[in-house]
């Protein structure tokens, strides 16, 4: 096998040459012209809250790989893009021959995020991330590097700060409608306690006292009435007797005048009589009531009423005669007189019972009414207190949660939270990151040599010609002659200028493969990327 692979070698060494070198040397010659790509790195610490969660609740609660695939969108955005690429000049032959979109394009496929976790098999434990680019200028891509960077950190202060103000204005607003419903339920509240005052069920056990109390008062009512008739009656008994006795002064006609009626239309009288009357209600009221109570207040004003008309009324003169009968003429009998005073004391005061007496059972008919309508009113003020207290304590939570956001919004605006901070600037990388020249020159050589060994496979396949005697004589049994070759001069001549013209056109075939390696790979990027 040797002998034989060394002899096709021999045999075939200009196909082998050129198959191999072909190749070789358009793959050399891009991988030599193509352009060098460098990559910057900006490393970014995640310096979590500086003051703890247990003074300030922090407002921003999304995990920080979401907010930082938020803020990358944010920044590979048309506008943020196109300024960045403005400010370097990025792109310039590329810009000149593709849309901008493409160009965008380019350069997010240039940008790249890498996140470090202290775990990476737990969510949320991201404590760094590094931000990438690349580019054929090693001084911009270390620029263009630290210009994202400081993006990240500015971004997640006007994002948190945004989340922070945004979630405060929120709140706000529930907290300032809470409080517009809270204050009507309020109002609601107080209406309904002062329009049913005295008819509360909280009230209920001191109306049930004040009906206890009024029942009592009614009860000494009716037994003073009754008290009172029973003397009225004995009083008007002796009366008529003591009438029995003439006067010495009426003469035949006592008995007539004794029976005059008494005069009912002298104001004088009357009114004293209501003053009798009204001072009598006032001594019972004062018993019951403080000076305060409304109806105490009444019955002083009556009483004052009263006076003030009796002193502008003339005390009568003399009984005047009705029809010519004298009403209750004069009598000079004392105990008469004194009977008929005290009659008409205890008429007054039948009277005042009786007033008394009506007063006492409308106020406990008022008071039973209220007592009877406490159910209704219960469940109703029951229904205003829930819906008041609902009301109340989310106003109260909401108060809470308010106060924590303004607190957590001053810390975002001090920068007391959750920021970015970079831990280690990019800086411009000496050497390239693409292409690998060595890798590419390796693997050229490989696929050159393969190349060349299977054109050689395939010559050999194809050529059924003997190229040894031993093959011949293994093909036929006819004896072999062998001559030796007679080689004339202009054999030799033709020989050499056929090398000659084989070694020209070899190099003028690599020349133009190193020049068309030169137009397809100086400054083609897109050749390093893919």
């Amino acid at each position: 096998m040797l002998e034989l692979t060394w002899a096709v070698c021999k045999r075939r060494k200009w196909l082998l040459t050129l198959v191999f070198l072909l190749p070789f040397t358009a793959a050399t010659s891009v991988v030599a012209f193509v352009p060098n790509l460098y990559e910057s790195k900006a490393t970014v610490l995640v310096e979590r809250q500086q003051v703890p969660e247990a003074f300030v609740r922090p407002t921003v609660t999304s995990e920080l790989e979401i907010r930082l695939r938020t803020i990358s969108q944010e920044i590979l955005s048309r506008a943020r893009l196109e300024s960045i690429i403005n400010r370097f000049g990025l792109y310039a032959k590329l810009r000149t021959v593709e849309p901008l979109e493409t160009v965008l394009e380019r350069m997010r496929g240039d940008i790249r995020l890498d996140l470090r976790s202290s775990d990476p098999q737990r969510r949320g434990s991201t404590i760094a991330f590094a931000i990438s680019y690349r580019g054929p200028d090693p001084d911009t891509v270390a620029q263009v590097a630290n210009a994202l960077a400081s993006f990240y950190i500015e971004e997640n202060l006007k994002s948190r700060e945004r989340q922070a103000n945004g979630t405060t204005q929120f709140l706000k607003v529930q907290l300032q409608e809470a409080r517009a419903r809270l204050d009507g339920q309020e109002r609601q509240v107080s209406q309904f306690k002062r329009r049913y005052l005295g008819e509360l069920p909280q009230q209920l056990e001191t109306t049930l006292g004040i009906i206890d109390r009024l029942d009592a008062q009614l009860r000494l009512n009716i037994d003073s009435q009754t008290r009172h008739g029973e003397r009225r009656d004995a009083l008007a008994k002796r009366t008529a007797l003591a009438a029995q006795v003439p006067d010495a002064r009426a003469g035949s006609n006592g008995d007539d005048l004794s029976r005059a009626p008494e005069s009912s239309s002298d104001p004088h009288a009357r009114l004293q009589q209501e003053l009798r009357q009204a001072q009598r209600e006032l001594r019972q009221l004062r018993t019951l009531y403080t000076e305060q109570h409304p109806d105490v207040v009444h019955a002083r004003i009556a009483v004052a009423d009263i006076e003030k008309e009796l002193r502008e009324t003339p005390a009568p003169v003399a009984d005047v005669a009705h029809e010519g009968v004298p009403l209750r003429p004069p009598t000079t009998n004392p105990y008469l007189l004194q009977q008929r005073q005290a009659a008409d004391d205890l008429d007054a005061d039948l009277r005042a019972l009786k007033v008394e007496e009506k007063r006492l059972r409308e106020s406990i008919a008022t008071y039973v009414s209220r007592v009877e309508n406490t159910p209704r009113l219960e469940q109703e003020l029951k229904e205003l207190s829930r819906d008041y207290e609902s009301t109340k304590e989310l106003y109260a939570s909401l108060s809470k949660r308010y106060e924590e956001a303004e607190l957590a919004e001053s810390m975002e605006q001090r920068q007391k939270g959750e920021q970015f901070r970079i831990l280690e600037p990019a800086l411009a990388s000496a050497v390239p990151t693409a292409p690998n020249r060595r890798r590419l020159t390796v693997v050229a050589s490989v696929l050159s040599l393969g190349l060349a060994v299977a054109a050689v496979g395939l010559a050999e396949h194809i050529d059924t010609s003997f190229h040894s005697r031993e093959a011949l004589r293994s093909f036929t049994t006819v004896p072999v002659m062998s001559l030796p070759r007679i080689v004339l001069d202009a054999d030799i001549r033709r020989r050499r200028w056929q090398s000659r013209f084989a070694a020209i056109g070899t190099a003028l075939a690599l020349m133009l493969i190193v020049g068309v390696s030169y137009l397809l790979a100086h400054g083609n990027e897109w050749l390093v990327r893919w």
